[in-house]
């Protein structure tokens, strides 16, 4: 059996990244979807466990400087980043691992695993992202003016990822994430021990 593939999704807060992910998940066998910590409060209707790992800040700073992180980033104001043990296990079971995380986290482990599969998930326009953000009605005018210019810095570094997936209808983002996973399984490096001799 073949290692699992790591997929990276990331892109700017609004941008739908949860949406299309949930759409996905239930479709393909074998994907181990990676749960992150962060340190900020859950949001109505989130599980511990389930959407995040929530843990205070004194929490997340011990694993970062145990060395037991495989990313981590400050994003307005809270801590977010991925535990490396489960990630590792679930890809030496055989199964691919996706992460969503934040930009500054995806470039981390883009320099960290040249292996890994970097997808950015896009909002069709500035304008519409405001609009996503401002319906959630879960932050302040402060914090949705600080996502978004952290958003407009972030697209800048979209040159860094193999894949851009344009979120405009989820069903067809979800469609491209999907090709884009069956793409890597289907690379020589994961079949080729599959292949009749």
């Amino acid at each position: 059996m073949s290692r699992g593939s790591l997929f990276v999704v990331t892109g700017p807060s609004g941008a739908g990244k949860g949406t299309v992910l949930g759409k996905v998940r239930g479709e393909l066998d074998r994907l181990h979807y990676s749960v992150s910590l962060t340190t900020r409060p859950p949001r109505e209707g989130e599980e511990h466990g389930v959407h995040y790992h929530f843990c205070s800040p004194d929490e997340a700073m011990g694993m970062i400087a145990s060395g037991h992180m495989l990313e981590h980033a400050e994003y307005v104001g809270n801590i977010y980043g991925t535990p490396e043990a489960p990630v590792e296990a679930a890809l030496d079971a055989g199964l691919d691992v996706i992460l969503e995380i934040e930009v500054q986290g995806a470039l981390q482990i883009k320099a960290k695993r040249p292996d890994a599969t970097l997808v950015f998930i896009a909002p069709p326009s500035f304008e519409e992202l405001e609009r996503r953000l401002r319906g959630r009605g879960t932050e302040s005018d402060e914090k949705i003016a600080s996502r978004l210019n952290r958003a407009r810095d972030e697209q800048k570094k979209v040159g860094e990822f193999h894949y851009v997936v344009l979120n405009d209808d989820a069903d067809l983002a979800a469609a491209e994430l999907r090709a884009i996973i069956v793409a890597q399984r289907c690379t020589l490096a994961r079949r080729a021990d599959v292949l009749p001799g």
